[in-house]
C-alpha cells in the first residue's frame, strides 16, 4: 500500500503544474484579427509580434522615428508609402500563461494523511498561488488610410504595400537600441 501511495505522490508532483492557457509563441510575426487574438483588441486585422523589450519601448520608439513630441503616439501615427498618406495604431498587450500548481495542496492533503488528522492543516497551500502566470508581451498594429479602414484586410489594396512596410518597423525597432539613431536614418 505504501509502495502504491509513494508512486501515486511521485507521479503526482512529476505532473503537479497543468495548464489552463499557453500564450501563443510567434516567430516572425501574424496578421490576423485583433479580435481572435486578444479581446480587447479593435476587429480589424492587425499586425503582431512579440516584444522582448521593456513596457513603453515601442511608445518611445515610435515617438522619437516620427518626431510626435507625445502627441497622439499611439493614435493615428501618420507615414507615407507610395504618395498615399496611411495611419497605424499600436497596442501593447499582454498574454499570460496560467497553469494550476497541484504540489502544494497535494503535499497538504497527503501529510495531513500520515499524521492522522482529519483536517487539512495547509502547510504549503497557503503561501503558494494555486495559479501561477507569467506573461509574454506582443505589439499589435493596426493600419488605416483615408480610402480604407483596415489596410491590412486581406482583399485591401494596400496590403502589398503595408505589409513590407511594417515588417521593416518591426525589424527597426527589435535591432535599435538608442532610438535617437532612428532619427538620422530618416
Amino acid at each position: 500500500m505504501k509502495k502504491i501511495l509513494l508512486l501515486a505522490a511521485i507521479g503526482i508532483v512529476l505532473n503537479s503544474c497543468i495548464p489552463i492557457r499557453i500564450a501563443p509563441s510567434i516567430k516572425d510575426y501574424k496578421v490576423v484579427k485583433g479580435k481572435r487574438f486578444k479581446r480587447g483588441l479593435p476587429k480589424k486585422t492587425v499586425f503582431v509580434f512579440e516584444d522582448s523589450k521593456d513596457a513603453d519601448e515601442f511608445y518611445n520608439y515610435v515617438n522619437t522615428k516620427f518626431q510626435l513630441q507625445d502627441y497622439y503616439v499611439d493614435t493615428q501615427v501618420p507615414f507615407t508609402l507610395n504618395n498615399e498618406q496611411f495611419y497605424f495604431s499600436f497596442y501593447e498587450v499582454e498574454i499570460n500563461d496560467k497553469v494550476i500548481n497541484l504540489f502544494p495542496i497535494v503535499f497538504d492533503v497527503a501529510f495531513s494523511a500520515a499524521l492522522g488528522n482529519d483536517e487539512i492543516e495547509p502547510i504549503l497551500s497557503e503561501d503558494a498561488e494555486p495559479i501561477l502566470r507569467s506573461g509574454n508581451w506582443y505589439i499589435a498594429i493596426e493600419v488605416f488610410s483615408n480610402a480604407e479602414k483596415d489596410c491590412l484586410r486581406e482583399d485591401s489594396i494596400s496590403r502589398n504595400v503595408v505589409l513590407p512596410y511594417l515588417r521593416n518597423l518591426k525589424q527597426e525597432y527589435l535591432s535599435t537600441h538608442n532610438y535617437n539613431e532612428v532619427v538620422f536614418k530618416n
